[in-house]
């Protein structure tokens, strides 16, 4: 249970962090759609490991293989098979906790549910899963492309480090020109030494990944439960690390009035628009047309290199040695893997949309 997402653009995940791989299968996706693979391996490019010095020094190009559902370069509608093999993996990095408890980590919850956990890198619950979903999250974000939909994700925090400019100040492609993935220069060498600095003090911190969605037309959503952004909240919470999910104004909206609040509508041509966007591009759960926005926090990694105090299986007090390759701040590779889910929950939508309409969209 819990391996598959979407309802009729679905992807469904497998393989450990240390397994002999992982894979991703899509379905639903339409046929016909020219998928560029290199479009795909530069996704995973995004989120590998080994990236830079402020990102787990592990090794693996996260080459992927198409195994079904694609001929000719264009999708058959049938389902598409990914799959992505390890090459380095140093089990051997885990085996003094292979009893233990990590604090903060998947290792009791696992043990007590199932009654056996793969302790090498956490196994399934490891965020090496993740490659699978920008894997299957590239495809859907090649779908949205063809209809003139972007997803866009950045880092607008580390710490207590906070971009505080509206993502319409900014160049999201500038995101790509630095190591953290922050779109302001300034501020993202702010961000890296901060994240060096907390390197070498053998500790972690978290931050904050942006998301924008722009060009979904009108009319994405579900009432009551399947409202667009419990979706999205759903899809990024679903995301290790993920403590946090807020759209438009957030929790900020609190401090306003709803004269202040409110977005007005105006009449442009054709299209109707909004003269202010606190809504995050959602009203009553279905998208307007605007531009749809959302903040993901993410804690800092569990895994410190400092020895903390736990228990084993025998509920025995044991001492856990930080020990292995791990990310000081998570939030420069989780970028692609936020730009995934989204594109997902966006595409799975879209297909709904046509069948809820006679016209299509």
């Amino acid at each position: 249970m819990g391996n598959s997402f979407g309802k009729l653009f679905k992807l469904t995940t497998f393989g450990e962090s240390h397994g002999k791989a992982l894979g991703a299968i899509v379905e639903g996706c339409p046929a016909g759609l020219e998928l560029d693979e290199s479009k795909i391996r530069l996704e995973m490019q995004r989120r590998k490991p080994g990236q830079s010095k402020i990102t787990t020094q592990r090794k693996e190009e996260d080459e992927i293989e198409i195994l079904s559902g694609v001929f000719e370069g264009k999708t058959t509608g049938t389902p598409i098979g990914i799959v992505i093999q390890n090459a380095d993996q140093k089990s051997k990095d885990y085996s003094h906790i292979a009893d233990k408890f990590r604090p903060s980590h998947a290792d009791y919850t696992y043990f007590e549910k199932y009654g056996i956990r793969d302790y090498r890198g956490g196994g399934r619950s490891s965020a090496r899963e993740t490659a699978a979903r920008v894997a299957g999250g590239a495809i859907a974000k090649q779908f949205l492309e063809a209809k003139g939909i972007s997803v866009q994700a950045f880092v607008s925090q580390v710490g207590d480090l906070t971009l505080n400019k509206n993502y319409s100040e900014l160049n999201l492609d500038l995101a790509e020109e630095n190591i953290i993935r922050c779109p302001d220069p300034e501020m993202a060498e702010k961000m890296i030494s901060l994240i060096d600095q907390v390197r070498l003090e053998r500790d972690t911190i978290g931050g904050v990944v942006t998301c924008v969605i722009k060009n979904t037309p009108p009319g994405l959503g579900e009432p009551v439960f399947d409202r667009l952004h419990a979706e999205l909240g759903k899809a990024m919470l679903s995301i290790n690390a993920v403590k946090g999910f807020e759209y438009g104004s957030g929790f900020d909206g609190v401090k306003m009035r709803g004269s202040q609040h409110n977005d007005t509508f105006f009449k442009e041509g054709q299209k109707v628009h909004t003269l202010t966007n606190h809504s995050g591009g959602i009203q009553g759960g279905i998208s307007n047309g605007e531009d749809i926005y959302f903040r993901v926090a993410f804690k800092p990694v569990a895994t410190i290199m400092q020895d903390q105090e736990s228990l084993n299986e025998a509920g025995e007090t044991v001492t856990v040695s930080g020990k292995g390759r791990h990310d000081p701040c998570v939030v420069p590779r989780a970028v692609p893997i936020v730009e995934a889910m989204a594109a997902l929950v966006i595409a799975d939508y879209l297909l709904l949309a046509k069948s809820n309409k006679l016209q299509e969209i």
